[in-house]
């Protein structure tokens, strides 16, 4: 959300929640707290899906801790979230844009954007193209051996989205695990000095402290933040065009990211999979810039779903 928030590339739109890592009230009170930090207090957060389509919450605390931005001491949050339904608001914003004007980056699970399509079929005429962060084929899972977080979270609500036609960018693991942060990039984060700095040099080092005993890592991608920058900055990726499917109903495979990267079964190309950061470096280069900005960069009343600049 910094990195979007940061970026004159794109004009956020607003944010909207969901259960995740963290219950979905924890994670609205944590987007504002977000946006008032970056200096952008007026942008809309609307909490939304308290949990699956169909499935029971399984949240992440052990890796993101209580509050789901540990490491930090967040102050209290000064306006609470917009109150109106993440779906409703979603289906509003979109239909009063223009068609093919609206980018949707989704860094958690889909619900939201699923029940949204569902509700309102027409919004999807609106999006220009979906980034979502999620799966994983050719690292597996890091949840189940075969499911990545975000896509066990809610598999039906992915294989929705899958399905609306709506040009799709995947940044799964595959991608994500070639750009793991330089190490000691927390240290360069906190050498800003601005609270901004200071409060992702805290939640990079609690991740990594947990993320890196977990998997037996040096340093932990910022998954998140890699699939903003595969909206900002494509030319550091690659990828191909290929069609991806969810397990939904496998007895070791629920939520697995089914690519048929070799084009074998007939369908239809929906997706562009990401398998590769090409220029990891130049990619946290280009972020640590965009973060310096901030909370200096001029408030703006509309920057997460937002309209390409």
């Amino acid at each position: 959300m910094l990195l979007a928030l940061a970026s004159p590339q794109v004009e956020v739109l607003g944010i909207t929640t969901v259960s995740g890592n963290v219950p979905a009230a924890q994670t609205a009170d944590n987007a504002r707290r977000i946006v008032e930090l970056a200096g952008y207090p007026d942008v809309t957060v609307c909490a939304g899906a308290d949990r699956p389509i169909l499935r029971s919450r399984r949240s992440a605390i052990d890796i993101h801790g209580e509050t789901g931005i540990d490491g930090w001491d967040w102050p209290p949050a000064e306006h609470p979230p917009t109150p109106r339904n993440a779906v409703e608001w979603l289906v509003e914003t979109l239909l009063r844009e223009p068609a093919g004007s609206v980018s949707v980056i989704a860094l958690a699970p889909q619900t939201n954007l699923a029940l949204a399509l569902r509700l309102e079929p027409a919004i999807a005429d609106r999006i220009a193209h979906i980034i979502f962060m999620g799966g994983g084929y050719f690292e597996g899972g890091n949840m189940t051996p075969a499911a990545e977080y975000n896509i066990l979270v809610d598999p039906e609500a992915a294989a929705i989205v899958l399905a609306s036609g709506v040009g799709i960018t995947a940044v799964p693991i595959d991608c994500t695990h070639t750009a793991p942060a330089p190490i000691g990039w927390s240290e360069d984060l906190e050498m800003l000095g601005t609270e901004v700095g200071r409060a992702c040099a805290g939640m990079m080092r609690f991740f990594e402290i947990h993320g890196n005993k977990k998997f037996g890592t040096r340093s932990r991608p910022l998954h998140d933040a890699i699939a903003v920058g595969a909206l900002l900055w494509p030319d550091l990726f690659e990828g191909r065009h290929c069609p991806v499917g969810i397990e939904l109903n496998g007895s070791l495979t629920t939520g697995m990211t089914v690519v048929d990267w070799l084009r074998q079964t007939g369908q239809p190309d929906n997706c562009q999979w990401l398998r590769r950061c090409l220029h990891p470096d130049e990619l946290y280069r280009r972020m640590f810039a965009a973060l310096a900005t901030l909370p200096q960069a001029p408030s703006r009343s509309s920057p997460a779903y937002g309209r390409n600049r």
